[in-house]
């Protein structure tokens, strides 16, 4: 005889192995409705107009079969599941769609099978570099294990969102809200990598439940208010950096360009002295704000 202790030998109800999905007996609802009705009216027929004891023991066994017949009769409708139970033990899932019958002893719980969507609260997190910063996600779910779904957790659907927000604090915490280099994820400028990694992250927390996330998108991410202003002020400084970066760049292209042709077709010989009033006199034209006012310089540069 195989010892129950033994590993391997586990049940599929075993604690050490959690419920599969599987498909329930059953049998068609509408063939079971007719004879459960006409046992139930032959039934009382029987008692009503027969005076033998015998002949009132048969309908009211009659009646009895008919009434457990009709307990059996389950409506299934689109997108919904029954999960069955004899006497606390699983034994399988309804799905096909219409009148099923089952065993009359057993209990019957009704789980959706629809696409659903939970929006987590915005939640207040410090970002990897230990910014405030708001955020809020939509999680696109939907069960797949009717048995997991029941019996693996208390409450699937207060599960999903509690693993949800969860998973949107631990993004949150893993990147900075903007990165300083392009080597390194941000939550702002690679928004399209981090719901990637959010749907992939939120998927592996629920799948214990007989749960799929099907999609996760961020609806809300912001520095907090205590920090929005600051930080403003540090983007539009970040940006007035980059903007003249960019401008003192090409205005060193184009007075290596300018001195370069001048040299090329001997229009003038300028000396490192006259170079350089040049190379300043352009760098002022080029990277100024305002327009620049000409002067015209009647004598030489040395006077």
């Amino acid at each position: 005889m195989m010892d129950m202790d033994t590993p391997g030998t586990h049940s599929i109800d075993s604690p050490l192995q959690p419920v599969a999905e599987r498909s329930a007996r059953r049998a068609a609802g509408l063939p079971m409705l007719c004879l459960s009705l006409i046992a139930v009216a032959g039934g009382t027929w029987v008692v009503l107009h027969t005076g033998a004891t015998l002949a009132i023991l048969g309908g009211v066994l009659l009646i009895v079969l008919g009434a457990l017949g009709l307990r059996g009769l389950i409506a299934v409708g689109p997108g919904q599941a029954r999960v069955v139970q004899l006497f606390g033990r699983y034994t399988g899932t309804v799905r096909a769609p219409g009148l099923q019958w089952v065993n009359p002893f057993t209990t019957r719980r009704t789980v959706s099978t629809r696409i659903r969507n939970h929006e987590t609260p915005v939640l207040k997190v410090n970002d990897a570099d230990g910014n405030p910063i708001e955020m809020a996600a939509v999680v696109v779910w939907q069960v797949r294990d009717t048995a997991r779904a029941t019996f693996a957790v208390n409450d699937f659907a207060e599960f999903v969102a509690i693993q949800a927000e969860t998973a949107v604090r631990h993004i949150g915490t893993s990147y900075p809200y903007d990165s300083r280099d392009k080597e390194h994820l941000s939550l702002r400028e690679n928004a399209e990598a981090i719901t990637q990694q959010l749907s992939a992250e939120s998927a592996d927390r629920v799948v214990s439940a007989g749960v799929a996330v099907i999609e996760s998108r961020l609806t809300r991410l912001a520095y907090a208010p205590e920090i929005a202003q600051a930080m403003l002020r540090r983007q539009q400084a970040e940006a007035v950096v980059a903007a003249r970066q960019r401008i003192v760049e090409g205005a060193v292209g184009m007075v290596h360009l300018a001195l370069g042709r001048l040299a090329e077709e001997a229009v003038v010989d300028l000396d490192e002295e006259r170079k350089a009033a040049m190379v300043s006199n352009l760098l002022v034209v080029l990277c100024s704000e305002h327009a620049t006012q000409p002067v015209v310089n009647t004598g030489s540069l040395y006077q």
